[in-house]
């Protein structure tokens, strides 16, 4: 257990936070700069002592139930809650929950800038968070599935008689081993998910494809591809997409681009306009 650097990261993340960020009161003779000791504690459900000592490099060393609460008090990231342990000599072991499948601000907000390329969050488990609207044009209207339904890996090894012109491309084979791989670490990191575990047992059950993948331990995961994309209205799309990792969290941005002036960005245009309706659609 480092006292020292402990102490000191507890202070400057402390100093960040305002009252308002956690629902408290600013009040009118506030000197210090963020949160007092006294009301991490409360946040944390610890004692003020216990708290103010940790800060004071004086504290004996915290249990994982009293860092898990000052990192909630705190509001660390995924990130900085793993440092928050490192420090005080502990290993944080996720086994039995995900992490958090909410989108920071800046990387919604990135998503809305690329208006004219398809992007979309997606965590380890392949779950899509958020997508912007050229995304929705391209693979399918993510807005009208219900959530459990808005992952990767059930809607291409779902079972043939469901609707089987989304998420077409010519190198089917490479995108459902990377799906598959993104799954396995995931499975991983967290073993004792019964998330996880209930959802490798539908997919095993439900598709041969994903039982041979899955039972192959093949471990395959691409940052950068190009693949075409066979969008039932507008033809074949080529398109690159690249994985960026959200540093903090187990999210990944998938970005979708194609080379200017080509055929496949004048048919991302086309569907900019068209958006997710369906020329085909019954009347």
């Amino acid at each position: 257990m480092d006292k020292h650097a402990m102490a000191a990261f507890l202070r400057s993340r402390r100093e960040q936070i305002r009252p308002e960020d956690v629902g408290l009161p600013r009040g009118a003779r506030r000197r210090t700069p963020g949160l007092r000791r006294e009301e991490v504690a409360q946040l944390a459900h610890i004692s003020t002592d216990h708290y103010s000592r940790l800060e004071q490099a004086r504290g004996r060393h915290p249990s994982r139930q009293v860092l898990q609460g000052i990192a909630r008090a705190l509001r660390l990231s995924d990130q900085e809650r793993a440092h928050l342990f490192s420090l005080a000599g502990e290993v944080e072991h996720n086994r039995d929950r995900l992490p958090s499948r909410e989108v920071a601000p800046a990387t919604a907000a990135l998503l809305k800038r690329l208006a004219d390329t398809p992007a979309l969050v997606v965590d380890n488990t392949c779950q899509v968070l958020a997508w912007n609207p050229l995304a929705a044009a391209l693979f399918e209207d993510f807005s009208a599935l219900r959530t459990a339904d808005r992952n990767i890996l059930r809607r291409i090894f779902r079972p043939h008689d469901q609707d089987p012109t989304t998420y077409r491309i010519t190198d089917r084979q490479r995108l459902m081993t990377t799906a598959v791989s993104y799954l396995r670490v995931a499975a991983t990191h967290y073993p004792d998910s019964a998330e996880l575990r209930s959802l490798v047992a539908e997919l095993t059950a439900t598709s041969a494809d994903f039982a041979r993948l899955w039972n192959s331990q093949e471990l395959r995961i691409d940052h950068h591809v190009r693949q075409v994309f066979l969008h039932p209205q507008v033809g074949p799309i080529e398109l690159d997409f690249d994985v960026l990792t959200v540093p903090d969290r187990d999210q990944q941005v998938v970005i979708f681009t194609a080379e200017p002036g080509s055929s496949a960005h004048q048919n991302l245009q086309l569907l900019k306009v068209m958006g997710t309706q369906r020329m085909d659609a019954p009347v």
